[in-house]
């Protein structure tokens, strides 16, 4: 048919190439073009890309601008146009508009499709008594469903994923090629006739018999515990309102303390058990369905064991078609949902490893045939004075990537010791890579090498410089010297800790510098050899001086005094009140370990035996322990989870006495503080008061230091950023940010990273990338 204008005269065919940058794949980006350039008269074609999608479009002027205009006006809900370019071509003579075969030529420029919760429309065809997916456990189309998860190889088509294995049947086919279909080349498409399936072993590997999704559910009634594959990995679930149940999986996963997270089977279920604002409702129906950390009810039907001592617990929706068919088969309606693995190793995801690895601790496995790709962990938020806070960034949100305000293009971050996440810069864009976790086992730094290897193919990233900690000790020096022995030109930049941090949440607040930086966390080799973690920094990208630091106490046994917050405190207090103050107020505190207390102390007192540490994580451990909350801890964190959780983030609270010793850097010296704790603990005060006024102690501590640093230099920037895993802490980032604001200062948090080591890669690479520019 030849284009006429509106009077009948044969019109003008033009052409253009058309390329789209940005989560155009795996949203249903192609399909989307094609039916709106059937709707507008354009013939050509559509294709993936190693760059994007790829659009050779021809026709009229008038309906070719009409048709760009509409593929950003009317792009997918999961798309993200990044960029899109848009230039003359020669019209071919094409017939119709095509999607064409990928083409996977050239250097990668694409954005690698994040997993997604079920949509609607699919889980209203699983529930259909009539439509041919009825209760079919892998129902998904072009906008919801695993992507990241099953993708072996880019561009994205259903060959380079594990969907491959799976052929289509006639009718799968029909709908993957009818362009006015939802399925129109939706790439993991798949039914019964032709999709994985679904099926229910015991410990032992054994069949058992029945529906499989029903019998699951019948053994989680009965106070089971079943092993479900889900789209990152396995997880163990149980009935989460029976003590029983939630109690001998803590026996049997060696798991006493740490909380678990809870599967709601709905928004309704979820209100029963945790109080939810309406922006954590949306949270937990978005399309990524993250664990949303939330207050938990009073009374509420959650087993105490579910989070001990915690009045707060992770909450999700199910987010998978297997997951809501459990619930509408009748399992209870809050399960618990937990990560399935073994103290130190990553998630099982390899159905054979999970088997052997968890048949000790599941009654049943409720197992299916597709293969998992890339295993992924589930993404950890909490809303915090409006913000979103990140305490795993993961499912449903990797590899996203974020955007740079500088090219950092060829650099890579190894991350931290703890909860490691790698990352990787691209021209303007940085990738952060999944969670990995604690690097303390062979069995995880082989997954963190397995996926860093996925993300440099994929990416196609040739990367100069390696950005990593400057620990003597980390996991991730062996890396770079792993990585460097492969590609003999790169350079390997060290980046300090707190340094890493400050600039993570500069770039991602797209700051340009210099700032100040006030940096609270657990540890971070300093640059005199110290444990440094309440940092008071000013500077930029390239370099930083050291405003302010909390005065350095012993850590009698190193990593133990972390896993025994009672050492701690005994090193605190030997060093800022003296060992004869100090061991008359611990012996009185800690009464059963009276012989251990004078052995440690003559060892604080031998400065050359025992690292020195000024540290907000392990003042919150030493103030958690004196209070009787946690003299040991059960999980990394535990003791200032506990201290964090007896305040109210809302109230204000008078802090205690502090003292700042003036010099560069200033000191921050909490000996009157810890005194005053004490007296008022052991007048009876409630630990929550006392706990309010440590936390307001920190605040106004820091604030101080701002001001006093402000009058010394005033032509310095009133920009500040605030990072560091202590920032998971509601009351200090609330009250610090408002409290700085009220000084004059321009406050910085994150929202797109995790304030904790999760997002120092990121920082790694701005640091590194603008260190290499400078030069």
């Amino acid at each position: 048919m030849v284009p006429v204008d509106r009077r009948g005269v044969r019109a003008v065919v033009e052409g253009r190439r058309i390329t789209v940058r940005g989560r155009v794949q795996g949203v249903g980006f192609r399909p989307h073009v094609a039916r709106l350039a059937r709707r507008l008269g354009i013939r050509g074609g559509v294709q993936n890309t190693m760059d994007g999608v790829l659009i050779r479009a021809e026709g009229t002027q008038e309906a070719l601008e009409a048709f760009i205009r509409a593929i950003v006006a009317e792009a997918p809900k999961a798309a993200r146009i990044d960029a899109m370019e848009v230039a003359p071509d020669r019209p071919e003579g094409a017939l119709d508009f095509r999607i064409l075969p990928s083409r996977a030529a050239g250097r990668s420029t694409s954005v690698i499709p994040v997993d997604t919760a079920v949509c609607e429309a699919c889980l209203a065809e699983m529930r259909d008594p009539h439509d041919r997916r009825y209760r079919y456990p892998f129902i998904t189309c072009t906008q919801c469903g695993p992507r990241y998860t099953v993708i072996e190889a880019l561009p994205y088509d259903r060959e380079q994923t594990v969907m491959r294995a799976f052929s289509l049947c006639p009718d799968c086919a029909r709908e993957y090629g009818d362009a006015e279909d939802r399925r129109y080349h939706a790439e993991t498409i798949a039914c019964p006739a032709c999709g994985p399936a679904v099926r229910l072993i015991d410990a032992g590997g054994r069949p058992i018999p029945g529906d499989p999704i029903a019998q699951a559910s019948a053994l989680l009634r009965a106070g089971k515990i079943v092993a479900v594959k889900g789209l990152g990995g396995y997880h163990l679930a149980c009935d989460a309102t029976r003590e029983e149940a939630v109690f001998e999986l803590r026996r049997r996963k060696r798991r006493p303390r740490k909380p678990l997270a809870v599967m709601a089977a709905s928004v309704e279920a979820a209100r029963g058990a945790v109080r939810l604002s309406p922006e954590e409702e949306a949270l937990l129906a978005s399309p990524a369905a993250p664990i949303v950390v939330a207050e938990r009810r009073d009374g509420g039907p959650l087993a105490p064991s579910v989070a001990p001592g915690l009045r707060t617990v992770g909450v999700m929706l199910p987010y998978t078609p297997l997951h809501h068919l459990l619930f509408d088969a009748g399992a209870p309606a809050l399960l618990v949902m937990t990560s399935a693995n073994l103290s130190g190793l990553p998630i099982f995801y390899r159905d054979e490893e999970a088997l052997e690895g968890l048949r000790e601790i599941a009654d049943a496995f409720l197992v299916h045939d597709r293969p998992i790709a890339h295993p992924l962990d589930d993404s950890v938020v909490r809303l915090v004075g409006g913000d979103i806070d990140f305490l795993r960034r993961s499912r449903g949100y990797v590899p996203d990537p974020l955007p740079s305000p500088f090219d950092v293009d060829g650099v890579v971050g190894l991350g931290s010791e703890e909860n490691n996440a790698f990352a990787f810069g691209r021209g303007t864009q940085l990738f952060v890579g999944p969670h990995i976790g604690d690097m303390e086992t062979v069995e995880v730094e082989e997954r963190y090498i397995r996926e860093f290897e996925h993300f440099h193919r994929w990416l196609g990233v040739d990367f100069n410089i390696i950005a990593m900690d400057r620990h003597p000790l980390f996991a991730t020096r062996r890396i770079a010297e792993r990585l460097k022995a492969a590609f003999p030109d790169v350079e390997i930049v060290e980046v300090q800790h707190h340094h890493a941090h400050m600039a993570a949440c500069m770039g991602e607040n797209g700051l340009e510098g210099p700032a100040f930086g006030i940096i609270l966390d657990g540890t971070g080799y300093g640059t005199d050899g110290a444990i440094w973690g309440f940092e008071v920094l000013y500077g930029s990208y390239d370099g930083f001086r050291r405003v302010a630091h909390l005065r350095y106490t012993p850590l009698p046994g190193g990593d133990k005094a972390v896993r025994e917050p009672w050492r701690n405190a005994l090193g605190m207090l030997v060093r800022l009140f003296g060992r004869e103050e100090a061991l008359r107020l611990l012996e009185a505190r800690f009464p059963e370990r009276r012989t251990a207390l004078p052995i440690l102390a003559s060892l604080v007192e031998r400065r050359e035996l025992v690292a020195e540490a000024g540290t907000c994580g392990r003042l919150f451990d030493a103030a958690s322990a004196l209070l009787g909350l946690a003299e040991v801890a059960g999980y990394d964190g535990e003791p200032a989870i506990l201290l964090s959780e007896r305040v109210d983030a809302d109230a204000e609270y008078a802090p205690y006495a502090f003292a700042i010793e003036e010099g560069d850097p200033m000191v921050i010296d909490m000996t009157p503080m810890l005194r005053a704790l004490l007296h008022e603990y052991g007048e009876g005060r409630p630990i929550e008061a006392i706990a309010g006024r440590f936390h307001a102690t920190i605040v106004a501590s820091l604030v101080e230091v701002i001001r006093r640093a402000r009058m010394r230099h005033p032509a310095w920037s009133r920009d500040v950023v605030l990072s560091g895993g202590s920032f998971h802490n509601p009351y200090l980032r609330v009250h610090l940010r408002r409290a700085l604001r009220a000084l004059g200062m321009n406050v910085y948090t994150h929202r797109l990273l995790p304030p904790g080591d999760g997002g120092l890669a990121a920082g790694q690479i701005w640091v590194a990338a603008r260190t290499k520019r400078a030069r």
